[in-house]
């Protein structure tokens, strides 16, 4: 908006002599950081009065586990109030209306992804923790949002980003082969020739709209669901993200400058640049949001912080084309997401086998198993921090191994 505001005043600040003032406002990487250290400050400044108001309201974790060793050792978290992820779905939201430019096709579908999935995180949260007091007035004890309903409408943002995205790399004005690209593992998007210069590699594969959306649909609602079963310990679900998303943000400003993008051999995909003031905004929001969810915590993001953060990397991944790279920063996500799957799968398969169900692990998902084994909660958040600067930094050193 204020980007916006910028240029529609543009030539009237030049005839008063006071463009100086302003022209920062023009420039991206400047944009970006603001946005980073306004959605910072907002999270920061609002984040005591939130969480006493959540607290007023009762808005707290029920603390309810199927494990009784667990749940003697998150006793203390009963009362920590959850749904804190408002904080950061509000301040990626001003922060990118403020300071992206709110004409950018990328960065419109960006508000949509934000708004749809904090509503839907915010909404199972509240089920969730008036579940109590709706029993007691009409009956009703429903915990929440059933996982199919969840997973239509995380299936259902999933489509629609797929598809307008893809359009988006059909339309004539920004029309670019390359957004529809796959970008695979020691693979350069543009080889040299001798006679002409730097041209497409021949032996891209390029996506039709039904394998693009697809594509689309897996990462949306794949990486909301992960994100969403890493938040269960202080710090996180929130330190990992932040490192993530700085990782994405390096990303970003390669695909969306064409220099670079030709020279580090990866999809130039125009107008994508956008991304990099919601990319950075989302790292100051959830860099805000750790100053509160530290152990011990005082407020937990819920399921409104953490399906809203898992969408927003995805649609970048998906917009730049770097999913892949994604999924490998993404490494402890997947080990958490991953740890479900198996339990569940493992267990139904040799209840159905045996007549008596058995687990892989104590418990899941993975960060819960290691606390049981030994480890305390500080080891495991930390160690998982380490972990995913560790995938971060091997994913952009791929970039240069083409």
């Amino acid at each position: 908006m204020l980007y916006r505001l910028y240029l529609l005043m543009h030539n009237r600040l030049h005839e008063w002599g006071v463009d100086w003032i302003f022209q920062i406002l023009g420039q991206l990487t400047f944009r970006a950081l603001a946005a980073a250290a306004l959605a910072f400050t907002i999270v920061f400044v609002a984040g005591r009065p939130v969480i006493s108001w959540l607290r007023r309201k009762k808005i707290g974790d029920t603390g309810q586990t199927d494990a009784a060793v667990l749940q003697r050792t998150t006793a203390s978290k009963a009362n920590t109030p959850t749904m804190g992820g408002v904080l950061i779905a509000a301040a990626i939201l001003v922060s990118v209306l403020l300071l992206a430019d709110i004409t950018n096709f990328y960065v419109i579908v960006s508000l949509i992804v934000i708004l749809w999935l904090a509503l839907l995180g915010g909404i199972d949260d509240w089920l969730k923790l008036t579940a109590a007091a709706r029993k007691a007035a009409t009956g009703s004890s429903r915990q929440g949002l059933y996982a199919w309903e969840k997973l239509v409408f995380q299936l259902g943002l999933g489509v629609l980003v797929g598809y307008f995205v893809f359009s988006q790399g059909d339309n004539p004005e920004v029309a670019h082969d390359l957004a529809h690209a796959v970008t695979l593992p020691f693979q350069p998007t543009y080889v040299k020739r001798p006679d002409v210069g730097l041209v497409t590699n021949e032996h891209l594969l390029f996506l039709p709209r039904a394998a693009f959306m697809f594509v689309a649909i897996l990462m949306v609602a794949g990486m909301s669901n992960a994100v969403n079963i890493t938040d269960g310990m202080d710090g996180l679900a929130t330190g990992n993200t932040v490192i993530v998303s700085l990782g994405m943000v390096v990303l970003t400003y390669i695909a969306g400058w064409q220099g670079a993008a030709q020279l580090l051999l990866v999809p130039y995909v125009p107008q994508s640049e956008e991304l990099i003031v919601l990319g950075a905004a989302t790292v100051g929001a959830c860099l805000g949001f750790l100053w509160w969810n530290c152990s011990p915590a005082q407020v937990f993001m819920g399921d409104t912080g953490s399906l809203c953060l898992g969408g927003i990397i995805a649609y970048i991944a998906v917009v730049i084309r770097q999913e892949f790279l994604l999924l490998l920063m993404s490494g402890v996500f997947l080990m958490e997401i991953a740890s479900v799957m198996i339990q569940v799968g493992f267990f139904k398969a040799t209840r159905i086998a045996t007549g008596t169900g058995k687990r892989v692990f104590r418990i899941a998902p993975l960060h819960h198993n290691l606390h049981l084994a030994g480890w305390t909660e500080q080891q495991v958040v930390v160690r998982s921090w380490i972990l995913t600067c560790l995938f971060m930094v091997f994913a952009l050193a791929m970039v240069k191994l083409r």
